[in-house]
């Protein structure tokens, strides 16, 4: 920190999350404006200092590639879809000499992904977006996850991307300038109150499905539990207290379709998911979310997309 300027360094990685990057860093200005003079400053990098696309596809110059990258000081890793193909062997060895040199570090959606890589996540929690969370436990099952927005620790702080960028840069400014001057902030962007770390990054249950019956509410949270591994009827309305038959007319009543049909389309839609945000392969995403095979996949996804789980990776798509 120079004069009283603090300067937080970004690291733009391909398919990026222009949101979350734009919530990150918007603040930062606001809060200059607000202070009447320049409180913070920030600088683009990528790996190798070449325009990154977002996960939009729009091109953003970069000032400068990651090597140039120097502790101590503050680098938030922005990140989107299959992030780890995102940064090669040299940007991590340029983590690991950041944070080795005392650098802080700071993660957005699954920028955390990048870090555990690198070695340099910490010990947890950390945030990272929902439907990357399956995955990073899997993966890094050292490192604890929270289901919140956010996680401030002392050397990491991490969120789960899109708006929740900007609850967690209004609580550092919160740490760091006062509640009062967060809350500033916080109004220029009508955003009435700064969301505190420890909400959930998803919509209740009953708002998401606008579905009220607890008993139905009960039973889509055992199946969302239990993707990989799916319960049987009988198991799913003995978890609900109910009858196979009572279950049924319930989701026929309040969802539509039947417990089964249901469970499956949750299954498939988490498939979807994985194929697009990681590098896992189809068969493997097949055993993780309930089906026998690749094969036993393909046919489902197909009814339920038009397309076959492989082309979801296809170029331009």
């Amino acid at each position: 920190m120079a004069d009283g300027v603090e300067t937080v360094d970004f690291l733009l990685v391909e398919g990026f999350s222009a949101l979350a990057f734009f919530s990150a860093v918007e603040p930062l200005r606001v809060a200059n404006r607000i202070a009447g003079r320049t409180v913070f400053a920030w600088r683009l990098h990528s790996e190798n200092g070449e325009p990154v696309p977002a996960s939009s596809a729009m091109r953003f110059p970069v000032d400068r590639p990651l090597a140039a990258i120097a502790a101590p000081g503050t680098l938030i890793v922005c990140a989107g879809f299959r992030p780890e193909r995102a940064v090669g062997r040299a940007g991590l060895a340029a983590l690991r000499r950041f944070a080795h040199d005392g650098g802080r570090l700071g993660a957005l959606d699954t920028g955390v992904e990048v870090l555990a890589r690198a070695g340099v996540a910490g010990r947890g929690p950390v945030a990272i977006h929902w439907e990357a969370a399956p995955e990073f436990r899997e993966r890094w099952p050292d490192i604890p996850v929270t289901d919140a927005l956010y996680a401030i620790g002392e050397r990491v702080f991490t969120c789960a991307g899109g708006t929740a960028a900007l609850d967690m840069m209004l609580e550092r400014l919160a740490l760091s300038h006062g509640l009062a001057f967060a809350h500033a902030v916080s109004e220029q962007f009508i955003h009435d109150r700064i969301r505190r770390a420890g909400e959930a990054q998803r919509m209740a249950l009953g708002r998401r499905l606008a579905v009220r019956n607890r008993a139905v509410l009960g039973v889509i949270t055992v199946m969302e539990a239990h993707l990989d591994a799916p319960l049987a009827s009988a198991a799913l309305a003995a978890r609900a207290g109910l009858s196979v038959r009572q279950v049924e007319r319930l989701f026929d009543a309040h969802v539509g379709m039947s417990p089964q049909d249901y469970y499956r389309r949750l299954r498939v839609e988490r498939a979807r998911a994985m194929l697009e945000t990681t590098e896992m392969r189809v068969l493997d995403v097949a055993l993780a979310t309930g089906f026998d095979s690749a094969s036993a996949l393909a046919r489902v996804f197909r009814r339920a997309f038009g397309i076959s789980p492989a082309a979801v990776r296809k170029p331009g798509r």
